[in-house]
């Protein structure tokens, strides 16, 4: 029953997060400490931590996290499934029917709507992971330190996780 609880909860989380995997954090978030009660905050946290180091989508990186930290093995392959079918299902609707009338002015005033909702998704994501993640000064001037140099210089994310490690060795 838990698989199949899992399964679903990632096919409607996959189904509503037009976007990417950025956008997919608060409905993974909402489903998955609030509505579930699967994950605690700091484990949630943890995991999107994890999802965005490792290599892969962020958004299959965090289900499958997610159903391993709740269900083990066949919970990371439900979750994981769960959360690629819409994808699969709408792709393959969507570029037959996109193919066709991509042209008209209706399909492209839609998307030029949707972009700006993907931002505000994004965007809150980010606040409420800051929220949890920034508890002190310290953490504080590492976040503001790294949105600077990433604005300014543009350097390699991975670059900046192992300076903004380095820090916290140094500063804790």
């Amino acid at each position: 029953m838990l698989l199949l609880d899992l399964f679903i909860t990632f096919v409607k989380i996959g189904l509503f997060s037009f976007g990417g995997g950025y956008v997919m954090i608060p409905l993974i978030r909402e489903e998955i400490i609030n509505t579930k009660g699967w994950l605690s905050e700091t484990v949630f946290l943890d995991v999107i931590a994890i999802a965005e180091m490792t290599p892969g989508p962020i958004a299959i990186n965090s289900a499958t996290f997610v159903g391993f930290q709740v269900a083990g093995f066949w919970g990371a392959v439900v979750s994981t499934l769960g959360v690629i079918t819409p994808s699969i299902i709408l792709i393959l609707i969507s570029a037959k029917f996109l193919q066709k009338y991509y042209h008209k002015v209706q399909i492209k005033n839609f998307f030029a709507g949707v972009r700006p909702a993907v931002i505000g998704l994004i965007l809150s994501a980010g606040i409420v992971i800051a929220q949890s993640a920034v508890v002190d000064l310290k953490g504080l001037f590492i976040a503001v330190l790294v949105l600077i140099i990433m604005i300014v210089k543009q350097p390699h994310p991975i670059l900046m996780i192992l300076v903004s490690g380095v820090l916290g060795l140094i500063l804790y």
